[in-house]
């Protein structure tokens, strides 16, 4: 929901503006905010790009493509560029990889992709700080002494090689997502769907971004496959919202009893909205059937601003729960779908042959959930699951410390 997305992350073509789980990523959230452009920029090679904006004294908001400036200002750019300077110290030197460049600073090294459009201007950034590599005792140890309940699973061909609480369901954000690209699985393998069915995007299934169907015209035709892409890809509510329907919630269910009922993105903004606080004490107090009934009442519920997700915890009873060992069990089953390929999150895919990867966040939640394999054929899943009812979790810090598990399985 809020993206989250954990490091610094300006993936702006397809990347979640918000995802409280929901609003990632994953890593860099924001809204829209208008920029009036500039003339266009000159001629520029992608490593001339990334040298100007490490080096200009001002970002320049003509060194963008509309469309990037339409998730991401000028301004939240440049406050991105100013963190990594101010951690990472004086900008050194740019070189290009086979994956694209790295950009050296003082005291460290960063990852970056960048993208133009034939107008020289940038249509796709990311930046992605090199974390130093993390042995399975360390990371452990780590959660071990954590004071509020978080989760650690890393599994080797199918093998548990760390675990801290993987036993323990905890809220997991848009990790949930997990499940329902699982239940519309089963179903195109039933014969009830496939990937080509079209359907006709329906009002109420409309939600709070991350995403950008909420922004679609109604009856805009989908196919099961594109929503499975926008749902994991960019952690599209919307998209998630109409496969819930589409493939039936109780289908979902069956794979995760412990979330039922199994709530849509709307149903959880609208829960959480403090207007609608009476329905969110009927809904705690109510049991399944009730509980049912409540819902049955949220499409006519106002939902509110995603600018109240941006600040402390709001009730962590309302959510989706797993376990790590859960999440690994679902991740392989869907790690080979065309959905999951798109988005790599925090791994480089330089080091490995194939890389799935889904997360989730929300103020006092953050999933990160990665299937991997190696050039020699052996697969990994490495989950940490992290919620803090109290304050909102440092998601650069433990984003940083997830990629650092994952950089020290090369080792």
């Amino acid at each position: 929901m809020l993206n989250f997305l954990y490091v610094w992350l300006l993936l702006l073509q397809v990347n979640f503006p918000v995802e409280i789980g929901l609003l990632k990523p994953v890593f860099f959230s924001s809204h829209a905010i208008a920029v009036t452009a500039l003339s266009p920029a000159p001629m520029i090679t992608p490593q001339q790009a990334l040298e100007r904006i490490f080096t200009a004294p001002n970002i320049q908001a003509n060194w963008f493509a509309a469309s990037f400036l339409q998730q991401v200002s000028a301004t939240q750019i440049e406050g991105v560029i100013q963190q990594v300077t101010q951690d990472l110290g004086a900008y050194q030197s740019v070189a290009e990889t086979a994956d694209g460049f790295e950009v050296r600073f003082e005291r460290g090294t960063v990852l970056a992709q960048i993208r133009l459009d034939g107008n020289g201007q940038i249509v796709s950034f990311f930046l992605q700080p090199a974390s130093a590599p993390i042995s399975l005792e360390e990371a452990a140890a780590t959660l071990e002494n954590t004071p509020y309940p978080a989760s650690l699973l890393v599994l080797k061909n199918g093998v548990e090689q760390i675990e801290v609480n993987a036993g323990e369901p905890l809220a997991v954000g848009s990790a949930f997502k997990l499940a329902v690209l699982a239940a519309l699985q089963n179903q195109i393998q039933a014969g009830a769907l496939t990937w080509d069915t079209v359907v006709e995007l329906q009002p109420e299934w409309k939600s709070l971004p991350s995403g950008m169907l909420q922004d679609w015209p109604a009856t805009s035709a989908l196919t099961m496959e594109t929503l499975a892409i926008l749902m994991i890809s960019i952690s599209d509510n919307t998209a998630t919202d109409a496969l819930i329907n589409l493939v039936g919630r109780e289908n979902i269910e069956a794979l995760t009893p412990r979330n039922r009922p199994f709530l849509t993105t709307r149903e959880f903004f609208a829960l959480k909205n403090p207007v609608n606080a009476s329905w969110l004490e009927e809904y705690r107090r109510g049991d399944l059937a009730q509980k049912r009934q409540v819902l049955s009442a949220v499409p006519e519920l106002p939902l509110p601003s995603a600018s109240l997700f941006a600040g402390a915890p709001l009730s962590l009873d309302v959510e989706w729960f797993f376990t790590s060992r859960e999440l690994c069990q679902l991740m392989g089953q869907v790690a080979p779908l065309s959905a999951m390929q798109v988005n790599p999150g925090v791994a480089n895919p330089a080091d490995w042959q194939d890389i799935a990867f889904k997360g989730g966040s929300e103020p006092g939640v953050l999933n990160l959930t990665t299937w991997l394999k190696d050039d020699a054929g052996n697969t990994y899943c490495v989950t940490t699951t992290w919620n803090n009812a109290d304050q909102a979790l440092d998601e650069t810090a433990l984003s940083q410390f997830y990629q650092g598990i994952i950089s020290g399985l090369k080792r």
